[in-house]
């Protein structure tokens, strides 16, 4: 008996060796140039980080930022959902892999009765009652699947893809929150930087209003210079008022991308200048780097799974065939359940052939092939995505720092033109008017080069999440 148990295994294992309908799986080509976008330099960025895989400890280089990203890290709930997502995933592979293999149950069972002797009735005192023992104890496998056309072992790899897929939108929950997370820091050291220059600006243009009501007692300006004047303190106003709801809100957004509460102590350390992030960034040139972000990658695991899907649904048009089998003693006796003579077994294989499903085969595997082509769509459309995100940030890092050294030199030549405005006022050659204007003119180029050393740093942000830098 327990050869024959041991060659029906050996049988089982050796006939799942299977073979697979599912089609072969190859890459497809990249639906994009083989070279990133570069300049009329004909060169990519070189700088003295390389960006792609970069670990994020060395793009967010500021300390206060990394604690920041460090608590958000831990306490973040979708970061923490995709988490989840993964182990559920890891989950459901053990599950379809278990069916990869027999499964195996023990069972015992002791029974005591009595009968009415042969040709006895209940109503004759006499008749003596029979007691009948019956003891069994046993091991079986049910309906184990000899996967000959690959049905289970395609649903097995299906779910592994889908593992795999799910611990990409990990990786890539991870990168975009540490993104998210730089962005708001970002932003909240710009609006700071506003919020400060707007208050400057309130006291300089109050300074200006008290010499031009000075001018007007003396009958040196008129009521039209005053009221401008009065004007532009009270538009500095309502702009430091505007900033100051905006770093409130920037601080908040912080707090929620974090999912813990942040020190003020920790916040009031973002700074504009120096940068947060590096801006000193090497991009390589070749496209191919696209293809290792983690979102190119989840999308391509979910091609792959569906591909396998289209193997299980082929399979379904095949015979499946099924064993049960069962081994294990019986006796009358328990003392004796397990001597020589009482051994039983049983082996049943069954085959079920599919003659006639109303159509339901072939149109799962059309759905499986549907679901096969939209996957594929979904990832050419995420390798565009990556190419069109990176080729924008790498436009604004071939330009950026020229555009902030122009301004630089715009807002230099405007606080001249602004001193030679406000001598000229004291010594009664021009109106207020042509100062009213030389502050307003330095007010927006100094606003318009916090915005631009705003963009460079928010771009390395964006170069960072677009060429796939490593998290933790």
């Amino acid at each position: 008996m327990n050869k024959i148990l041991a060659l029906a295994a050996v049988s089982a294992i050796a006939l799942s060796g299977c073979v697979s309908l599912a089609p072969d799986y190859e890459r497809p080509d990249a639906p994009v140039p083989a070279s990133l976008p570069v300049g009329e330099t004909g060169a990519a960025p070189q700088g003295s980080l390389a960006i792609a895989g970069a670990e994020w400890r060395t793009v967010f280089t500021d300390p206060a930022l990394q604690d920041v990203i460090e608590t958000a890290l831990v306490n973040n709930r979708d970061l923490r959902v995709a988490t989840l997502n993964v182990q559920a995933a890891r989950a459901r592979y053990g599950i379809t892999g278990a069916a990869r293999y027999p499964s195996l149950s023990a069972s015992a069972s002791a029974t005591e009765r009595e009968v009415f002797d042969d040709g006895g009735s209940a109503q004759d005192p006499s008749i003596a009652f029979q007691q009948v023992d019956q003891a069994s104890a046993q091991l079986a496998t049910t309906a184990y699947e000899l996967d000959l056309f690959g049905r289970v072992n395609s649903l097995n790899q299906q779910a592994l893809q889908q593992y795999f897929a799910a611990e990409e939108n990990r990786r890539n929950a991870e990168l975009t929150l540490i993104s998210t997370v730089a962005n708001a820091w970002i932003s909240l050291a710009t609006n700071e930087r506003l919020l400060a220059l707007a208050i400057d600006t309130a006291d300089a243009q109050e300074e200006s209003l008290e010499l031009t009501q000075q001018l007007f007692d003396a009958g040196a300006a008129n009521e039209l210079d005053y009221s401008r004047a009065l004007g532009s303190v009270e538009t500095s106003r309502a702009d430091i008022a505007r900033f100051e709801a905006l770093v409130a809100q920037a601080r908040n957004a912080l707090v929620l991308l974090t999912g813990a509460p942040v020190p003020e102590t920790v916040m009031d350390e973002a700074a504009l200048l120096p940068a947060p992030v590096n801006t000193d960034l090497a991009v390589t040139r070749s496209s191919d780097v696209l293809l290792a972000r983690p979102d190119v990658l989840a999308a391509e695991r979910t091609l792959e799974a569906a591909n396998a899907n289209i193997g299980a649904a082929r399979a379904a048009f095949f015979p499946r065939i099924t064993l049960t089998g069962s081994a294990g003693y019986a006796s009358t006796e328990l003392d004796g359940l397990f001597s020589d003579g009482t051994g039983v077994w049983s082996f049943t294989p069954s085959v079920s052939v599919p003659i006639f499903t109303g159509g339901a085969n072939r149109a799962n595997l059309k759905l499986a092939t549907a679901q096969r082509d939209i996957a594929l769509a979904r990832y050419e459309q995420a390798i565009q995505s990556a190419f069109r995100e990176t080729a924008d940030a790498l436009a604004v890092s071939q330009t950026i720092d020229r555009r902030i050294a122009s301004l630089e030199k715009f807002v230099s030549a405007n606080e001249r033109a602004l001193e030679l405005s406000e001598l000229r006022l004291r010594e009664g050659i021009d109106s207020y008017l042509s100062v009213l204007d030389a502050q307003r003119t330095v007010y927006q180029a100094r606003q318009a080069l916090i915005a631009a050393q705003q963009e460079r740093a928010a771009n390395a942000v964006a170069l960072y999440l677009a060429l796939g830098g490593t998290g933790q």
